[in-house]
């Protein structure tokens, strides 16, 4: 849409100029003429005469043309309906190529009819003064005493209040606003009003930026004037005024736009397959956001260049989905659209490039990790993202989160390919996974401690962490999920936070029991580049790998991975790994095998790793009650029960009494066995874990059932509590729950539930592979069938 030509002035003071410079330089021509009269003859004199006649008369007939010409350029012309007419008489333009958009003319030509002040509004470039003038255009007869039209953009530089009075005071022939005070822009408007009074016009005030820049005129003057601007949403709040949204295009309509430019092209080529059928054409209208602008010059200039629809598509396609840091040529579309795009230009330097760096990221980011991103200030950011949230660049997710309008992300990143170079792109990736593995580290911290006794243990932190990991879930795996095995995938400069955010997020996948997922972060760290520099590196994910498989009731496969890390992983290393190890080899019931893995893991373990120490202590005290050395077993667990209550780790610290439980009752302390086995369920009671809670359950109840049968009651209320909490996996500890449950059942007096849990339990210890306690099953059920 083209505004009104501007009114020329320049024209004017040329002709003044003209006449001026005439008339001096023949004044000074004489001057000098009789000054040298006495040295020159009297025919110089008389020429000299003559010369200044001329000059005067030729200034003043230069500025008599230049006159004439103006008047001719100030008149309007048919042919040219955007140029600033005389009083009166109507300025409306028609938008050339107009397309689509149907709906939304006809709502604002209802709009007219009903109400005084309607404005047409959207994000800038979306197509509200393409809407609005279209609106007006069509409804040209129900004003016929005029429509008028204003650009309040005219030029590139917005208008301010008294500048819009002015215009509008010129062109309706009333006294423009003496200043810019309020009292003078408000009689000014009041004229203005009553110049419209009474007249069936239409003022049209394009591109408003600002609603002060048309307060003055509102509310509009009653009965048949109307009042239509548009602009940004900001005018929806003003009184008097009906809002009309605008957005963009639909798929349909910014194909159609697509393919109506084209037919414009001054070179089009002919025997071009239709665009309106071409799925390429409506792959590319995406990837340009369907921006009108955009897509019409685009549309225009692949038809008249002879383009392939699917190479432009293809073109955009790689401007987009490159990583970051690899180097793609820039192609003639590409550069098209990021040139075109004219809500992008408006913005301010800064805002642009916070824009362009938002959008390596797929998924919303809150404040800090923005500012991380961009490398300023978080109350430089607030204002920032105001500016792009108004420009209706950015939209907010929960948590005080943003990220790009996703129409708009393709391009976002053709913006940043064109304007950011390569290492400044990769500067920006590193600050952000820097940013996100120091502060996933702080909240990690505590999972560690509290979570499983197979993972490396870190120190705890006070509050809970869960918040943070729930609400960057999507941040994280999208930033860590790179390609696997692309050796260019990961910039060297990003690989160290890359997998330190990649170990602290495993930390949380582990605790969450999100085993997949947990899985897949392992094999991307084995994939990429990181791991083949590093052994060490790839000896932690197979460890990983290993505890993972564990908890999945793979032991085989446990041991597998965990020898890999064994061998990988440095001497100092190897203390986590071989503890795994020794307590997968347990899990098999290669006691021997484990009891000297764990003595590794405790020789290899620093002397300020006490954590690491106290899971060590535990390993070996489970070890020596598989293999009955009872005094040997508690000698660990009590050093490994003291370890984790000085840390504060009431995880392991209840594990520790659970196991406990079995070595005081194996030597006969019944006392001691009950005062662990309470101790380690008030433990429970404040640790989400019930696996553990119910092993610590299966413990307490068959202690109990040995050393007070008179409490067999109490004894299976705990057990069928330990049932409970299992998930029905055939394991080794199911196997026992059902058969200390059938030895309560029996010391109830009901022999029927008695066999039948003995039977599920030889059933289960079968599968499981425990033989003794599949033999203790077999037995009672023989037992209980023999004659009284």
């Amino acid at each position: 849409m083209t505004g009104p030509a501007r009114h020329p002035r320049a024209p004017r003071r040329l002709s003044l100029l003209l006449a001026i410079g005439g008339v001096v330089g023949g004044t000074v021509s004489a001057v000098l003429g009789n000054v040298t009269g006495n040295l020159l003859s009297e025919l110089s004199v008389a020429q000299l005469g003559s010369a200044s006649a001329g000059v005067i008369v030729l200034g003043l007939a230069a500025a008599v043309l230049v006159e004439w010409r103006r008047q001719r350029q100030q008149a309007p012309t048919p042919d040219d309906p955007g140029a600033t007419p005389a009083v009166g008489a109507p300025t409306l333009p028609w938008p050339a190529g107009f397309t689509g958009r149907a709906g939304h003319v006809d709502a604002i030509i209802d709009l007219l009819e009903k109400e005084h002040a309607v404005a047409v509004v959207g994000r800038r470039a979306v197509g509200t003064s393409s809407c609005a003038v279209q609106a007006a255009n069509l409804c040209r007869q129900d004003f016929p005493d005029g429509q008028y039209y204003l650009d309040l953009r005219r030029g590139g530089r917005r208008q301010d209040a008294r500048q819009v009075l002015t215009a509008l005071a010129r062109i309706l022939g009333t006294r423009p606003p003496a200043s810019g005070r309020a009292d003078d822009l408000a009689d000014a408007a009041d004229e203005l009003s009553g110049k419209l009074d009474g007249r069936a016009v239409l003022v049209v005030l394009d591109n408003v930026d600002d609603p002060a820049q048309v307060r003055a005129l509102l509310p509009p003057t009653a009965r048949t004037c109307r009042l239509l601007l548009a602009g940004t949403e900001a005018l929806a709040a003003l009184d008097g005024v009906v809002a009309h949204g605008i957005a963009e295009p639909g798929a349909d309509d910014a194909v159609e736009l697509f393919a109506a430019a084209g037919t414009t092209a001054p070179v089009a080529r002919p025997h071009r397959p239709d665009p309106r059928t071409d799925p390429a054409v409506r792959a590319l209208v995406e990837l340009c956001g369907r921006q009108p602008r955009t897509v019409a010059e685009l549309g225009r200039r692949t038809a008249q260049h002879g383009w392939r629809h699917a190479d432009v598509r293809d073109a955009l396609r790689r401007a987009v989905d490159t990583p970051p840091h690899q180097h793609v040529a820039a192609s003639p579309a590409t550069l098209l659209v990021t040139a075109r795009d004219t809500a992008y230009h408006a913005l301010g330097s800064e805002a642009r490039r916070l824009w362009r760096l938002m959008s390596l990221s797929p998924v919303p980011l809150d404040r800090p990790t923005i500012a991380a991103l961009a490398g300023r200030r978080p109350d430089r950011v607030a204002t920032l993202l105001h500016e792009l949230a108004t420009g209706g660049f950015v939209t907010g997710a929960p948590g005080d989160r943003y990220e790009v309008r996703p129409l708009l992300a393709p391009y976002a990143r053709m913006h940043l390919r064109d304007a950011e170079p390569a290492r400044r792109r990769v500067a920006a990736q590193a600050r952000l996974t820097r940013h996100l593995a120091r502060r996933a580290e702080r909240h990690a911290a505590s999972l560690a401690v509290s979570g499983s006794p197979d993972r490396e243990p870190t120190l705890a932190l006070d509050h809970d962490p869960y918040g943070w990991f729930d609400l960057h879930q999507e941040l994280l795996l999208a930033v860590v999920r790179v390609p696997a095995g692309a050796a260019e995938t990961l910039p060297r400069r990003v690989r160290r936070w890359w997998f330190r955010l990649a170990v602290a997020l495993c930390g949380w996948l582990a605790h969450a029991e999100r085993l997949d997922e947990w899985a897949e972060v392992c094999r991307t760290v084995l994939a990429t580049p990181t791991a083949d520099d590093r052994p060490e590196i790839a000896g932690w994910a197979h460890n990983e790998l290993g505890v993972l498989r564990r908890r999945r009731h793979d032991p085989q496969g446990a041991a597998t991975a965990l020898s890999l890390a064994v061998a990988e992983r440095g001497r100092r290393g190897t203390a986590q790994a071989r503890m795994n190890l020794g307590l997968v080899l347990l899990d098999l019931g290669q006691l021997d095998d484990a009891v000297e893995h764990l003595e590794l893991s405790r020789r290899h373990r620093s002397g300020a790793d006490r954590a690491g120490h106290a899971l060590t202590d535990l390993g070996l005290g489970a070890a020596r009650l598989a293999r009955g050395e009872l005094a040997v077993a508690h000698h660990h667990l009590v050093r490994a029960a003291n370890a984790f209550r000085t840390l504060g780790d009431a995880r392991g610290y209840a594990a520790a009494l659970t196991n406990l439980v079995l070595v005081h009752a194996g030597l006969g302390e019944h006392l001691d066995a009950a005062q662990s086995w309470r101790a380690a369920l008030r433990e429970y009671d404040s640790v989400a874990d019930p696996t553990n809670r119910a092993a610590a359950l299966l413990n307490a109840g068959a202690a109990l059932l040995t050393s007070a049968p008179a409490q067999a009651r109490q004894a299976y209320e705990m057990l069928a509590e330990s049932l409970r909490l299992r998930d029905g996996r055939p394991t080794s500890g199911l196997g026992r729950t059902l058969l200390h449950l059938g030895d309560a059942a029996a010391a109830l007096g009901d022999a029927d539930e008695a066999r039948r849990h003995w039977a599920d339990a030889a059933g289960v210890c079968e599968e499981a592979g425990d033989a003794d306690a599949q033999a203790a099953a077999d037995a009672r059920l023989v037992g209980s069938d023999a004659p009284a």
